[in-house]
């Protein structure tokens, strides 16, 4: 006798899949506060712009259990802040001078395959521009970096100095010196996410008090 040959069953695409979770997820919002969406949907008022890298694995409200609302993102590759790069300053821009944030965060984190290759001499075509970035922290720090023997120790050291350069780099700039004269706020604050254990530590905090060192603060009184 012939075997009767059953079609396989097709895995239903992932898309699909993601579509399907989306309205379960929304139902769910609706049944825990019927006016949820609503309230989205009127006005948006996030207290913390975000800073992150783009990493899969590093989603703010995720990590941070917030929820949709509370915090305004912007990410690129190894969370880096360059002063012209217009995309990041409209960002900013936006979040300081019309939602007014409280707190700016740039987070970085161990296991960043930006800050992996930028410590490398590999060549990664386009990617080596936008690299340079993080390779020019590299150099100032090479020293302290490569004393360190254990490669992963070595690699989240460079994290952690990458993540304070760039707020360090974020208060050089007159957006956020503009809303510290005033308004006194927002504070800025470097993170580092470790991927092992989901835990984020606190680098760096940086308020209006902080003193700019010449010729970097702006005098806005004139």
């Amino acid at each position: 006798m012939k075997k009767l040959e059953v079609p396989a069953r097709k895995a239903m695409p992932l898309t699909t899949r993601m579509m399907l979770q989306n309205k379960a997820w929304a139902q769910s919002q609706v049944d825990r506060d019927p006016r949820f969406f609503a309230r989205l949907a009127d006005q948006q008022a996030p207290k913390v712009l975000w800073i992150g890298c783009s990493d899969s694995r590093v989603a703010a409200d995720t990590i941070t259990g917030t929820d949709p609302g509370s915090i305004f993102v912007h990410r690129n590759i190894a969370n880096v802040v360059v002063h012209t790069d217009l995309n990041l300053l409209s960002v900013m821009k936006y979040a300081v001078d019309v939602l007014q944030v409280d707190h700016v965060i740039v987070c970085g984190h161990h296991g960043c395959g930006g800050v992996r290759a930028a410590m490398t001499d590999q060549d990664f075509g386009l990617l080596n521009e936008w690299l340079r970035h993080i390779k020019d922290g590299y150099a100032d720090h090479f020293d302290e970096i490569n004393a360190i023997s254990d490669p992963r120790l070595r690699e989240d050291r460079m994290v952690e100095v990458h993540a304070i350069r760039q707020l360090q780099k974020l208060a050089k700039t007159s957006i956020i010196q503009k809303a510290w004269a005033t308004r006194g706020s927002p504070t800025l604050h470097a993170w580092v996410y470790d991927l092992s254990d989901g835990i984020i530590n606190e680098l760096l905090v940086i308020d209006s008090n902080h003193e700019m060192k010449p010729p970097y603060g702006f005098d806005f009184s004139k």
